[in-house]
């Protein structure tokens, strides 16, 4: 059975994935500020990001998602294990993205992933101290996209 502090630990982390969600889905970045530590490191590159610093991420995340009209990331299937002030967790997220043709019009791709992250108990609650994607898919990827994640 779990204890009252293990249910309220698993809560808050499931919460901490969705307040990062939201947050890109809304283009509100900075309430990235209370999703992760400032000296968290993320990795970005399996889905054709870059890796790094939070506050260097948090720079890129503006531009790196201007040219997509909307998109959605889509969360589930959450996994977390507590270790007093640490934890580890996996999330599925399903991530649809808007992708304007260069004829005009647009396309909808399709991604599939895995965030990996590390977490650690602050002052302020649960943040997130590491976040790695593991890509799983792609569908309908446009091709300057495709020649990007080769590089």
């Amino acid at each position: 059975m779990m204890s009252l502090q293990q249910i309220s630990d698993r809560l808050s982390l499931e919460q901490l994935v969705i307040d990062y969600a939201n947050a890109i889905d809304e283009r509100a970045y900075h309430r990235l500020d209370e999703v992760f530590t400032a000296d968290a490191y993320i990795d970005y590159r399996a889905m054709g990001g870059i890796d790094g610093p939070y506050p260097k991420i948090r720079d890129w995340l503006p531009q790196a998602l201007a040219s997509f009209p909307a998109y959605m990331h889509f969360v589930g299937n959450f996994s977390c294990r507590v270790d007093g002030d640490t934890a580890t967790g996996s999330t599925a997220c399903f991530n649809p993205m808007e992708v304007p043709r260069p004829e005009g019009g647009s396309d909808v791709m399709f991604l599939g992933l895995w965030y990996l992250d590390r977490f650690v108990r602050t002052p302020q609650g649960w943040r997130i101290s590491e976040r790695v994607e593991r890509k799983c898919y792609n569908h309908n990827m446009p091709e300057w996209m495709r020649k990007a994640l080769q590089m």
